[in-house]
């Protein structure tokens, strides 16, 4: 492999990890709400951009809940957010999601996307 192969490629390693989180391919929107809570209901007292300790506090443990990795976690010398994503399942209420924090803030869900299914079963198919 040539030098200028190198610094091409060490190049778009160093872009990708510093693109805004608006420019990668399935990154969150600013506020991604599908489907309407209903009144009274536990999704209609949260709201994108809540912290998951705050959830918790208002509407109580899911029923169930899963983590997965992003592509951000494979970047090489990424260290922003956004690495993994927690998702908290509610029967009866649908799925709530989570991007979990970078260094400086190991530890730190915050709420991305709010999917309202009232036909959830609560559980990890």
């Amino acid at each position: 492999m040539s030098i200028k192969s190198i610094v091409f490629m060490s190049s778009l390693a160093l872009f990708a990890s510093y693109a805004p989180a608006g420019f990668c391919a399935g990154a969150p929107k600013a506020a991604d709400v599908i489907g309407t809570p209903a009144p009274g209901s536990k999704f209609a007292k949260i709201q994108v951009g809540m912290h998951s300790k705050q959830i918790m506090d208002l509407i109580g443990p899911p029923t169930d809940q899963k983590v997965y990795m992003t592509g951000k976690a494979w970047i090489p010398f990424h260290f922003g957010g956004d690495n993994s994503r927690t998702e908290y399942h509610y029967k009866g209420e649908g799925v709530l999601t989570f991007s979990n924090g970078g260094m400086g803030n190991i530890g730190s869900m915050k709420l991305i996307r709010i999917k309202v299914d009232t036909q959830e079963s609560g559980y990890i198919q």
